[in-house]
């Protein structure tokens, strides 16, 4: 899959979102708009897996943490996607919130504490993303592509 095809399948998200409150009620719209075992999550998932190993997903990497924006603006969000194996990212504040969809990739790997699907972090908090039990690949939304690393 190209990027072109990669934007199409996440805007059908970031569509359904845009405008919202980054809080716990969005968390469960996505719950039940997006399953983790449902089709659109398949297909996003197996995009990121191609386009990792294609070569232009997650092409950077510092600290064992693969990484790349995908997207620069989708409907008012950046797309970057992380890959990420047992390892506590750099500690980092969203401004405006956060949305994760995590997608394990070996063992029953946990982002935050949390298993396959989706996390959603209200503006202004911050933490150092970690992924436990394994690996896992993050897709991540920032509104306005905002995140301040702070340490």
């Amino acid at each position: 899959m190209d990027k072109v095809g990669f934007q199409a399948l996440v805007a059908e998200v970031t569509g359904a979102i845009k405008g919202r409150a980054l809080d716990a009620d969005l968390g469960a719209f996505l719950d039940d708009a997006f399953p983790a075992d449902g089709e659109t999550i398949g297909a996003i998932r197996a995009a990121c897996d191609a386009a990792i190993e294609a070569g232009w997903m997650c092409d950077q990497e510092y600290g064992g943490i693969k990484f790349g924006r995908v997207i620069k603006d989708l409907d008012g969000f950046s797309v970057d996607v992380v890959a990420m194996n047992d390892v506590v990212g750099p500690h980092h504040s969203h401004p405006k919130g956060e949305v994760d969809l995590v997608m394990p990739v070996e063992g029953d790997a946990k982002f935050d504490g949390s298993g396959q699907g989706w996390v959603v972090y209200g503006p202004g908090t911050a933490h150092n993303p970690t992924v436990t039990d394994g690996a896992a690949i993050v897709l991540y939304l920032l509104p306005g592509g905002e995140i301040e690393f702070t340490r």
